[in-house]
């Protein structure tokens, strides 16, 4: 079986704040091809606009492709991913000073103080770990989206978490058979674990991010002639 094949997975938001599986399809690892494929066939079905923020691993294919197929949405690179990816390359002595470093930058409660805290971390670590500044501005995005939903938009967890059952299964049953029933068993399990998700916080704020409605440090900016006119 070819190494690079993969499992492509998108997890969605209603306005009404519930997170529902929309895509569980088969590609290859880092494939701009593959993904791009998917995207297209999502949005000719049913999402014809463009997500106003799409949060993703350190898959640099899905970038690529989301920007092609849906150019308009912001890109969020997940803080978790990016935590795993740094600690994993440096020597464990290091790791709790740089995880907390990591740790107060998208802790901070406003873009400046986390652009404070992402220099102070590269004046500190980044000549030894120059990867520490790769992706500042998607890992910065949420900051342009209401703070209530900055727990849920900062990780790619929903997928992560749901996938824990998948890989439990597999790794129990070690042959899944053919590519479809292997492809089939991941659908229903991630069906069952959609259950359990948690809903949005203050879902009611999805509308106005949908009306294009402006964020500013995770609230809503509020025009000058609406405050005359209050």
């Amino acid at each position: 079986m070819d190494d690079r094949l993969c499992l492509l997975v998108i997890i969605g938001v209603t306005e009404h704040g519930y997170k529902e599986l929309v895509v569980v399809s088969d590609g290859y690892r880092e494939s701009s091809a593959s993904l791009e494929e998917l995207l297209t066939n999502l949005r000719q079905r049913v999402l014809t606009h463009s997500p106003k923020l799409s949060v993703r691993d350190g898959a640099l294919g899905f970038w690529n492709a989301l920007s092609k197929v849906y150019p308009d949405s912001c890109h969020q690179r997940c803080w978790v991913h990016k935590t795993a990816n740094i600690l994993n390359k440096l020597p464990k002595s290091v790791q709790p000073k740089v995880k907390a470093a990591l740790h107060e930058i998208w802790m901070a409660s406003t873009p400046k103080a986390a652009y404070k805290a992402f220099d102070n971390t590269l004046e500190l670590f980044s000549a030894k770990y120059p990867s520490l500044n790769r992706d500042k501005e998607e890992l910065l995005a949420f900051y342009d989206f209401p703070a209530e939903h900055w727990i849920h938009i900062r990780t790619t967890n929903p997928i992560e978490s749901a996938f824990a059952t998948v890989r439990l299964r597999t790794k129990k049953s070690r042959n899944c058979g053919s590519g479809e029933s292997t492809l089939a068993m991941v659908f229903k399990l991630m069906e069952s674990a959609q259950k359990r998700w948690i809903k949005i916080r203050s879902f009611n704020l999805l509308t106005l991010v949908g009306n294009n409605v402006k964020f500013k440090d995770g609230e809503q900016v509020v025009e000058q002639s609406n405050r005359k006119a209050a």
